[in-house]
């Protein structure tokens, strides 16, 4: 994605600064960064100083309201293009475009001269009736009949009276309707009064079955949830529901009847006529267009919010690290697909067992997998949890080889299996031995595992088909792109796939480091990174601190910038030391007076980060990996029973609540009521996805395969973990 234009407007700044309740220096701060080309996680990690120490979410916020901005002042410039095009752009017009400070407003004035389609207006314009509009207008208690006769002309298309009032209320309604002032008024009407309702469509009961919550749902537009609006706009969509999204139409029509009717003559009510029907055909329509995508924009971004905290918990899931790990695909009919890795997640040797069939099978498969753990010193055995999981689980711990046990979520693994990602590393293996790779490299590191995938694919959101794709995919390449640097990526051994992610790298400088790597060797120094074909000096700048490399120079496997090495070295040098003593040493690293180093573009948070990475170089934020155990003989929903107490890991955060794996092929659900003894208003403040949970079953509704589960009164575990 191209950089976000720097806006230079301290005006703009100011503006951004009040609505984030930041300073205006720390947003021009920013802007100046964007225009540089700066990313997000090397600006709150390596430009403290400049942003007034700003997280990588108030930095995108800036970020983002500035490409808002940017939009705004394309779209203003349009307008004025277009208006000056047809001679319509007066001095009073110019300056109300020009001072528009938001979307709506801008197409408010903009709406009365923007080209549209023949309406009924101007058709009654043609036909020479706005005279007599704007007389029954003025609304002097004069005779609409009277006012009309000399209107009426067979030539123009008027035949009679009743028609020449037909189109002068036609041009009134219109006008109405696009009056800037009364739009804003009715469109106050719409945000305070409005309502979401929604109904089921005529025959469709049966059909639309899944839809039954929202057969005769009736709440106010200000507190819809998203998730709820996101279901009913999905359930009209497949044509199921029919949906409102207006106020009364009595208070509608009677805010434009205050600003417009004077009197109680007849020309008055000929006014009130066509307000009636401005409202009905014209403003009410628009105005509901328009709340329908704010609701949808407001709904969708609630959605990508969750999907992007849910997507970072997964990401984020400690690792087992570099150890050499087993890895089952399991099956029924086609059996178990086996593979072995070594420490770097390379392939060592594949088969296909049956665990879960005959006797015979089973023996000959527990020889193999016995054979297989000796032969290879596996320190780990991953299974995935999809069909036939649970039993091959049993099958395996019931060897007791005195290694952990983990079933992985495989969620995904099948697209990355016929993806191009997969055949350009496994070229000659069939997509189930590429599924039980990608399941063994999770276990080892589900962060450099997960980015060969599109998020979409891994299932921790929701309605994410229907929200704004964009707006979807520029979040969630921001998660990844956090987790991916605040992690820190190995040059050496780092796929394409995970150093496409590392600031200021993207895919075609990856390809390029791959490529260099393949026909040169391991690196040897971040400074050697130079030597990649079109990797500049700005790329170099925002990378560098992210990627870790073990050689000669020690900080170049920390988080260290190489531009701060020449200050670490100064550090070691007035303690009187070497920098790699300075790395071990706690005492020498007591030594070091902090408030001696601060100049000009260095202070105190960015020498404070330096300090801490020399305690721990290139230290990963993960949590420790521990393995988990579902509970043994509950292993389908028939084995479950109202009041059991079950292990479980959360697999997906919503607005509602969180669902929960407890080992049973399907997904049990907390709802928000049932997740704490007091209250909770955000599922994602007492849970996250990753986590391991204590819950009880509530319900097992069989027949609609949904579990009620609830964690009231149970403990809780991992909430210290980070992610």
């Amino acid at each position: 994605m191209s950089p976000a234009p720097a806006l230079s407007s301290a005006g703009y700044h100011a503006r951004i600064a009040g609505e984030l309740s930041l300073s205006a220096p720390q947003v021009a701060a920013v802007a100046r960064l964007v225009g540089e080309g700066a990313t997000v996680p090397f600006m709150a990690r390596y430009r403290k100083e400049a942003t007034g120490s700003l997280d990588e979410v108030a930095i995108a916020a800036i970020r983002d309201r500035l490409e808002e901005l940017a939009e705004l002042d394309k779209r203003r410039e349009a307008i004025l293009a277009s208006l000056a095009e047809r001679d319509l752009l007066t001095p009073e017009l110019k300056a109300a475009v020009e001072g528009a400070q938001d979307k709506a407003r801008l197409e408010d004035i903009y709406l009365p001269h923007r080209p549209k389609r023949r309406t009924r207006a101007m058709m009654a314009r043609e036909k020479g009736l706005e005279p007599l509009a704007k007389a029954l207008m003025l609304q002097q208690g004069r005779d609409p009949k009277a006012l009309a006769k000399p209107f009426v002309d067979e030539a123009k298309g008027v035949p009679d009276i009743a028609a020449a009032l037909a189109g002068a209320r036609d041009i009134l309604a219109e006008a109405m309707a696009e009056e800037p002032r009364l739009r804003a008024g009715a469109r106050d009407l719409f945000a305070r009064r409005g309502r979401f309702q929604s109904k089921v469509q005529k025959g469709k009961e049966q059909a639309g079955a899944t839809y039954r919550d929202w057969f005769a749902w009736d709440e106010p537009l200000r507190s819809i949830a998203g998730h709820r609006a996101l279901a009913m706009f999905r359930g009209e969509a497949e044509g199921f529901l029919s949906l409102s999204l207006r106020p009364a139409e009595e208070e509608l029509f009677e805010l434009t009847r205050r600003a417009y009717v004077r009197g109680t003559g007849a020309d008055s009510q000929e006014v009130a006529a066509a307000l009636a029907d401005g409202c009905k055909r014209l403003l009410a329509p628009s105005l509901e267009t328009e709340l329908r995508a704010e609701v949808k924009a407001r709904a969708d971004a609630e959605a990508i919010r969750v999907f992007a905290a849910n997507l970072r918990g997964l990401l984020l899931a400690p690792p087992l690290g570099q150890k050499r790990v087993l890895a089952l695909d399991p099956g029924f009919r086609t059996g178990a697909k086996l593979v072995v890795l070594d420490a770097q997640g390379n392939l060592l040797q594949h088969t296909t067992i049956f665990p879960t069939t005959s006797a015979g099978q089973r023996e000959a498969a527990a020889a193999t997998l016995k054979e297989l753990c000796a032969k290879h010193a596996v320190e780990a055995i991953g299974i995935g949890n999809g069909t036939a999981g649970r039993e091959t689980e049993s099958f395996v711990r019931s060897l007791e080889l005195g290694i952990p046990v983990v079933l992985v979520n495989e969620a995904g693994a099948s697209i990355y299996s016929a993806s191009e990602v997969a055949r350009r590393e496994f070229p000659d293996l069939d997509l189930t031995v590429r599924g039980a790779v990608s399941i063994g490299r999770r276990l080892m590191d589900p962060l450099a595992e997960l980015v060969k995938l599109d998020p979409k694919s891994i299932g921790v959101g929701q309605y994410q088909h229907d929200v704004d794709q964009a707006g979807l995919r520029k979040a969630l390449d921001d998660v990844v792109a956090s987790c991916v640097n605040a992690v820190g990526v190995d040059l050496n051994t780092a796929s394409q796939e995970l150093l496409a992610h590392v600031s200021g790298l993207g895919p075609g400088l990856a390809k390029n480091i791959v490529e260099h790597r393949a026909e040169n060797g391991p690196f040897a120094s971040r400074e050697a990174l130079k030597k990649v074909k079109r990797l500049g000096p700005k790329a170099f700048e925002q990378a560098a601190g992210f990627l870790r490399v073990r050689g000669k120079e020690p900080l170049d496997a920390s988080a260290v910038h190489p531009e701060r090495y020449a200050l670490v070295k100064r550090m070691a040098a007035d303690v009187k030391c070497a920098v790699a003593e300075l790395l071990a040493d706690a005492e020498a690293r007591a030594r070091v007076r902090l408030a001696d180093y601060v100049d000009g573009d260095i202070g105190l948070p960015t020498l404070t980060d330096i300090m801490a990475e020399l305690e721990k170089p290139g230290r990963d934020p993960r949590a420790a990996f521990s393995a988990f155990a579902f509970a043994e003989g509950v292993n389908s929903p028939d084995d479950l029973e109202p009041g059991m107490e079950l292990p479980g890991i959360v697999t997906n955060v919503t607005k509602f609540g969180a669902f929960v794996d407890i080992g049973v092929h399907r997904d049990g659900m907390v709802h928000i009521s049932q997740l704490s003894e007091r209250y909770v208003s955000d599922p994602a403040q007492v849970v996250r996805v990753g986590q391991e949970v204590l819950v009880r079953v509530v319900e097992v509704d069989r027949q609609r395969a949904r579990i009620g589960l609830s964690m009231k009164g149970l403990a809780m575990k991992g909430l210290d973990a980070k992610g």
